[in-house]
């Protein structure tokens, strides 16, 4: 069952014959991934490798876990590729308001480490084992957190530019334990993954449980499916939402030139969108909240000639006579 779903992964997410570097945390997860990508490399013509990266949070339980790592690729006579991160020097220096949590900083570091080893090592793409149960339990933490329509597409398959893939994403934490022990594999526990001290575990251990029993058995499926459908949904209004940008901006010099005309009589929910990816191509993307967006959004709508609407990020918007101009060397004195 697994083997079928994830060679189905493989070839629609374009795989065969592909150097793949396999993210490897040692647990069950990333464990039943390497194993069972490694059954299927000669039929699907892939070359694998293996990328650790400990982050220097958990002592000796983290310098087993790189052992272990290493041991599985010796094992099946593959490369592997160790990098130790410092996740504290990621957060030190920086004010409570620009500081990554813990979590947020050791995502930044292993990411960026992956994509050295990937080049090192010469793979195409990176494999990540998050599965379906990851993807139901972002969706749910991001409503609980408030969070727009599209932020219940969850985790995509693969990144937009192909470099991280997530061949797991059909298959539920049960499948990959059950296969694991079917093929007698070893794994290593992260001991963190008990903690309460993070929202997702509250979730997993406390929350979960009892919604599962009194409410929906397939609980996680079903939300996995809705982010599946909402992220299909995502890929095609996305499209449009371009081309409607591509209509009324521009780029001029070190600005984007926005057009005047189209504000008043665009649909609400197009119109929020479109400014979202105005703002994110102008650089103000993580900065920019939904307070900010619908500012943005009732300035271009009512703004007078000469006037100015400061952003985060450095960015200004600046109303001229003939059009809107966006960037950071717009000034409060309208000049761009």
């Amino acid at each position: 069952m697994l083997l079928r779903a994830l060679d189905e992964a493989v070839v629609s997410q374009g795989l065969p014959g592909r150097r793949v570097l396999v993210a490897c945390s040692a647990g069950v997860d990333s464990t039943v991934l390497f194993h069972a990508l490694h059954a299927l490399a000669r039929r699907r013509s892939l070359g694998l490798a293996l990328g650790h990266v400990h982050h220097g949070l958990r002592g000796e339980e983290a310098d087993r876990d790189e052992a272990a790592v290493c041991e599985l690729a010796a094992k099946h006579g593959v490369p592997v590729a160790v990098t130790r991160v410092d996740v504290r020097a990621l957060r030190s220096g920086r004010s409570s308001r620009e500081r990554p949590t813990v979590q947020e900083a050791a995502r930044q570091a292993r990411y960026a480490a992956l994509a050295t080893q990937a080049r090192e090592l010469g793979a195409d793409c990176i494999a990540t084992a998050h599965t379906r149960d990851d993807q139901a339990e972002t969706v749910l933490l991001r409503v609980l957190r408030g969070a727009g329509p599209d932020a219940l597409g969850g985790i995509p398959e693969r990144s937009p530019d192909g470099r991280i893939v997530r061949p797991l994403l059909g298959v539920g934490r049960g499948e990959i334990v059950e296969y694991a022990r079917a093929t007698g594999l070893s794994w290593r526990e992260d001991g963190s993954n008990a903690s309460r001290a993070y929202a997702r575990n509250r979730l997993r251990h406390d929350w979960l449980p009892g919604l599962e029993r009194e409410f929906n058995p397939r609980l996680l499926r079903a939300v996995a499916d809705l982010a599946e459908a909402v992220r299909r949904d995502a890929d095609w209004i996305e499209a449009l939402v371009a081309a409607e940008a591509d209509r009324w901006t521009e780029p001029e010099g070190s600005t984007l030139r926005i057009a005047i005309e189209p504000w008043a009589a665009m649909p609400e929910a197009l119109a929020r969108r479109v400014v979202r990816l105005v703002l994110r191509r102008a650089g103000g993307g993580r900065d920019v909240s939904r307070r900010h967006l619908l500012r943005v959004l009732t300035y271009l709508r009512t703004a007078r000639a000469d006037t100015y609407l400061q952003l985060p990020g450095g960015l200004g918007l600046a109303r001229e006579r003939e059009a809107f101009r966006l960037g950071t060397a717009c000034t409060p004195r309208g000049s761009c």
